[in-house]
This record gives structure tokens, C-alpha cells and sequence, in this order.
């Protein structure tokens, strides 16, 4: 359940996991295709990084503390950042930055009565003095009915190998290296005036987690990310637009050529917009916007605003929401997923939990607590910082390909508006109303002519859903996923 580094962790698991043989699990988002960074040997050494034996021994006194101090039920959470990342203007290094923190979180409960403290000292005497704190705060707490650890027998018990860890750290110089052949690529496009700066980090997070109730569980990733911001024309008449891949191995990066050609064209083809009448048409929504969609789906079954009664999805769990070919999957245990887990934040086990099947919405998103409240089970969605309670929140969720390609989505449309880029975040989750800010190319007989901005497009995300048609061209390049989407009935508002 644990990378093999962990050498002191091997009893660190849950009670009744079975020891892994063979090699240890790893622990744990418009042109043509985009080519892939080679791998490169790294110069730094993360080795001690990946040790998290030292943080497993934390958290263990945390619980020990927390016992002797009063508390009924308790979870102790420890995290690992260490990030390094470079920013690149003109050839020249605007920012180089590198940040290393271990951070300890300690909920506590007393009967139903519950309290969190965090620390960044893992000292003995601070652990002492943060347990007693907690137990204080905790017994002047109100009760809450909901409050309390998982049943023993929703907790993980195996952890998947879900690949997520890039041992591989680079140094400075590489990163430099890719952020100036990123911008060099983007000024290379005929049309590119200047550079927005291209950026390249990388990361290694840990994480540990154990429980009053049995559990231990850790595992560890890493994020590799390179961007590009592109400005073409001059003047008053200056456009912009980025691209970026981001991954948790090096490996799986689109090239530096590729993101920073990316850009350039992508700023080039927005020159020269025009404003449009304000009509009501069929909205297409390239997949890289498309994608937020999902997330205002996601968010609006989230088990905490559905507890709250503050969703307009509030009484649609059963009810057909999309068309009869629509699937939705929220998916924690997709191999190098940018949000894959072998557990949660509470020690439950992650499942692949599909949302919407054949159009009808089949699940919220709950942790614990939401799901005492609702009278459900939890669908292990549990997320929390070391400072915060647990409270539900999607992993990888995307929406499923469709039969169409992009094309067949645009071809009968007469007059009609294609979405590139979102501004804003003008989606109300509690009424459903939609209006968002909007750039990208006006529709004219089924293909894209003229660039537009300044517009915004307005429905209801209930009407949006309905309507909603994925075509073909779904990739995983981000959390959240979405193939381009054909909506009806949009108000485009311009002059």
C-alpha cells in the first residue's frame, strides 16, 4: 500500500491488507496531435522526500496524544509539498521559486462534538500541547449529529498501483530549459508580437493518514507543468491565449513545440474580433471549456450543498438530466490521473462511481458526514486539508465520449457561436442560471468564420444539460474532463 522507499512503513496499513509482491505501488489533466517530452534524468535527488517514515511516526503520537488528552475518535493527517517552479519572459528568468513544507492536521472528536487543529511543527512537546487543544476545543464545540470516523468496513484495505509517482524531480536548469523552448516555439508563429511568459514547474506531495479506528494508510505523487501565454497584434488590437499540459510524469508532458505553437496560433487566430448581434443559437463548446460544465455538474451534486438544500439539483437524484446517451463517471483510481487516489480523506476506498448513466443523474458526490445526513452511504469522496474537515469533492469526472466528431456537431448549424474561452464565473448552483463571459469564432452554414469577443452566453444549466450533445474528441488532459459539446438555445448577447 505503500512505495517501497517507505522502508519503516511496512506495518503501516490497514489491519487485514495483504503485503504487495513484486514492485511496490507508486504512490499516489485543435492542431494536430501533440508530441510528448522525453524523459530526462534528473540532477536533483528527492530520495529523502520520498521517505515518509518520519511523517507516519508524527502522526502516530498525534493519535497517542489525542488519546491521552481525552478524545473519543480521532484521524491525524501529515502532508508533503516540495515544489519548484520557473518563470520565463523574453529569454530571461522573471521567478524562480522552490517551496518545502510538512504540515500536520489533527481532528478530534468527543461524543459528537468535533475540532481540528493543524501545525506545521512536528516536534514532541508541540504535539502534546496541539492534542490538548483540540480535546478543549472539541468539548466547546456544538454537537454535530453527523459528525464521526468511517465503519470499519468502508475502509481501504488494498491500495492499486494508479502509477502516480515521477521520482524524477528536475533541477532548475531543466525547467528553464523547457520554459524558454516553450516561448521560443510561441514566437516563432508568424504573428506572435510578444510573449505572456511561459512557466514550468514540478512537484512531489505526500501524504499520510491514520485513525483512531484502525486505519493507516500513505501514498505519494508528483505534477509536472508547463505553460505558455501567447500575445499577437499590437496597439489597441492585441490578443492573447495560452496552452498548458500538466501531468504527474515528466514523460506524459506535450512538448515544449507543441504548447508554445499551441499558443501563438491560437492568439494569431483571435486577431481582428468582431462584435456580434445578441441572438439565441446552438452554442458549441470546444473541449477545452467544455470541460466546466462538469464542474458545475460536480459541484451541484456535491453532497454538502444537496445536505443544505441549496442546489437546484436538490430533488433530481433518479431524474433524466441529459440525453439518453449521456454517461458521466467520476473516476479516483484512473492510472497517472491528475486527481486519482487510492483512498480518501477519511480512509474510505475510492470505486469508479458513474454519475449519470443514460442520461439519469444516479449519484451525489458525499463524504461521512453528508452521507449520515442523507441517510446514504458515502461514496468515498472525502477531500480535506490539514486544517479543515472532511468534505466531499470530485476527482477525475468527465464526460464520455459521443459518436459525433467536432465537425458533425457544427455542420447543420446555421448561425451559431464556437467557444474557446470562458471569462468569469457567473454559474448560480443554487437557481441553475447561467451567464458566463465568451470569446471565440461565430458559426456561419456549419463552419467557423470570423473571430468574436466581448459577448456573454446565458441559459439555465437545466435546459444546458438536457440539450447537451459530446462529440468524439474527449482527451484527459485536466481534473475535470469533457469531450466539445453542442448546447441549443443559448442567448449570445453582443451589441
Amino acid at each position: 500500500m505503500i512505495d517501497g522507499r517507505l522502508r519503516n512503513l511496512r506495518n503501516f496499513s490497514v489491519p487485514g491488507a495483504a503485503p504487495r509482491a513484486g514492485r511496490p505501488a507508486a504512490g499516489g489533466a485543435l492542431l494536430s496531435a501533440p508530441s510528448r517530452t522525453p524523459k530526462r534524468a534528473a540532477v536533483s535527488d528527492p530520495s529523502p522526500l520520498l521517505d515518509q517514515s518520519g511523517l507516519a511516526t508524527r502522526v502516530e503520537r498525534l493519535l497517542e496524544a489525542a488519546r491521552r488528552a481525552g478524545a473519543d475518535a480521532a484521524d491525524a493527517l501529515a502532508v508533503r509539498s516540495v515544489a519548484l517552479s520557473v518563470q520565463v519572459r523574453d529569454g530571461a528568468v522573471e521567478e524562480s521559486e522552490r517551496a518545502e513544507s510538512d504540515d500536520f492536521g489533527l481532528r478530534v472528536l468527543v461524543g459528537r462534538r468535533q475540532a481540528v487543529v493543524s501545525t506545521n511543527d512536528g516536534r514532541d512537546d508541540a504535539i502534546e500541547a496541539l492534542a490538548e487543544r483540540a480535546v478543549a476545543m472539541a468539548r466547546a464545540a456544538p454537537e454535530d449529529p453527523h459528525a464521526g470516523l468511517p465503519e470499519p468496513g468502508l475502509l481501504a484495505r488494498a491500495a492499486p498501483d494508479l502509477d502516480l509517482l515521477d521520482p524524477h524531480l528536475p533541477d532548475v536548469e531543466h525547467l528553464e530549459e523547457l520554459a524558454r523552448a516553450t516561448e521560443a516555439a510561441a514566437l516563432a508563429v508568424p504573428g506572435v508580437s510578444k510573449s505572456g511568459g511561459a512557466s514550468a514547474s514540478a512537484g512531489i506531495g505526500g501524504l499520510v493518514l491514520a485513525s483512531s479506528n484502525g486505519f493507516r494508510g500513505a501514498y505519494l505523487s508528483s505534477r509536472h507543468t508547463l505553460s505558455m501565454e501567447a500575445i499577437a497584434g499590437d496597439g489597441t488590437a492585441m490578443e492573447r491565449d495560452f496552452e498548458y499540459s500538466s501531468a504527474p510524469h515528466a514523460a506524459d508532458l506535450d512538448s515544449p513545440e507543441w504548447i508554445g505553437r499551441t499558443a501563438g496560433e491560437r492568439a494569431v487566430r483571435r486577431l481582428n474580433p468582431r462584435k456580434v448581434a445578441t441572438h439565441r443559437v446552438p452554442v458549441v463548446f470546444d473541449a477545452r471549456v467544455a470541460g466546466s460544465l462538469m464542474s458545475h455538474l460536480a459541484g451541484a451534486i456535491n453532497g454538502t450543498v444537496i445536505a443544505r438544500q441549496t442546489s437546484f439539483l436538490k430533488d433530481k437524484l433518479g431524474a433524466k438530466l441529459f440525453g439518453d446517451g449521456v454517461r458521466i463517471v467520476d473516476d479516483p483510481l484512473r492510472r497517472r490521473g491528475l486527481r486519482s487516489r487510492p483512498f480518501d480523506a477519511e480512509g474510505v476506498a475510492t470505486a469508479t462511481l458513474v454519475v449519470v448513466d443514460g442520461g439519469v443523474l444516479r449519484s451525489w458526490l458525499l463524504d461521512c458526514a453528508t452521507a449520515r445526513e442523507l441517510g446514504l452511504q458515502t461514496t468515498g469522496h472525502a477531500q480535506r486539508g490539514v486544517s479543515s474537515t472532511p468534505a466531499p469533492a470530485a476527482s477525475n469526472f468527465y464526460l464520455e465520449a459521443g459518436r459525433l466528431t467536432r465537425d458533425q456537431l457544427i455542420a447543420d448549424i446555421e448561425q451559431g457561436f464556437y467557444v474557446t474561452d470562458l471569462i468569469g464565473s457567473g454559474a448560480n448552483l443554487v437557481t441553475g442560471d447561467y451567464s458566463r463571459g465568451a470569446a471565440g469564432f461565430w458559426i456561419e452554414h456549419g463552419e467557423l468564420t470570423f473571430p468574436v469577443s466581448e459577448v456573454t452566453i446565458a441559459g439555465h444549466l437545466g435546459e444546458m444539460f438536457r440539450t447537451l450533445v459530446p462529440a468524439d474528441d474527449l482527451s484527459f488532459r485536466y481534473g475535470v474532463n469533457a469531450p466539445s459539446v453542442r448546447v441549443e438555445g443559448l442567448t449570445v448577447a453582443g451589441r
